[in-house]
């Protein structure tokens, strides 16, 4: 499923560099989907190890940091920004300094200190995939302004803001109520504004974060 993960970061790559960003948007979400997975299965049958986390981060680099800098590069190129397009690749080095850092930080067991880069990636992909499937945000995305805010966003992925992680331990309603209730949200929000619901979603995300039970427990152990 890792693999599985760095293979669609590879094809989507293509897709980029093409022009098909809505293809490659779409991949970035599978792969958003295995990597969730592969966690759980690991869990799961107990077979996680610093193995499994070395080649995740190394697929994550790849499809949640340089595929979306890609993205974001084709957006600002179509919009004849020039060499000011290649600002875009910070995406990617924030990235991998977000990844770098999660794999030798011990406090981000439990939870996270930054914006995940799968977050991010999703982000960044809903853009495309609003211009393809929702008329009325068509040219929402296409401006200067827009692209500026992605790349601003990501400078998320190394804060010091701690966010909660969607992993179950149990499923009773006391311990998981943020995560339940956040995930409802995201649920609604999905079906009522379908691709426009991402950004909030990772808004939220954050929001709720600010005021959750998980972020004092980080502080609590810095």
């Amino acid at each position: 499923m890792t693999c599985g993960n760095l293979l669609c970061g590879c094809i989507g790559l293509v897709m980029a560099l093409r022009g098909h960003l809505e293809l490659a948007s779409w991949l970035i979400g599978l792969a958003a989907v295995l990597d969730f997975g592969d966690g759980f299965v690991a869990r799961l049958v107990n077979v996680s190890g610093p193995f499994g986390k070395e080649l995740d981060s190394l697929a994550d680099v790849v499809t949640f940091g340089v595929l979306p800098a890609t993205i974001v590069f084709q957006l600002c190129w179509f919009q004849e920004l020039g060499a000011m397009s290649y600002g875009a690749f910070l995406i990617a080095v924030l990235s991998a300094l977000r990844l770098a850092n999660f794999n030798i930080d011990t406090r981000q067991s439990e939870s996270f200190i930054g914006l995940p880069v799968p977050a991010n990636a999703m982000l960044i992909a809903a853009f495309p995939l609003m211009g393809r499937y929702q008329p009325q945000f068509d040219g929402l995305w296409q401006n200067d302004i827009s692209i500026g805010m992605m790349i601003a966003f990501s400078f998320l992925l190394v804060s010091d803001i701690p966010l909660f992680a969607l992993k179950f331990k149990s499923f009773g309603w006391a311990a998981n109520q943020t995560k339940f209730l956040f995930l409802l949200a995201s649920v609604l929000l999905l079906l009522f504004l379908q691709f426009a619901a991402i950004p909030l979603i990772v808004i939220l995300y954050i929001v709720v974060s600010l005021f959750s039970k998980e972020r004092n427990e980080v502080r609590v152990n810095k």
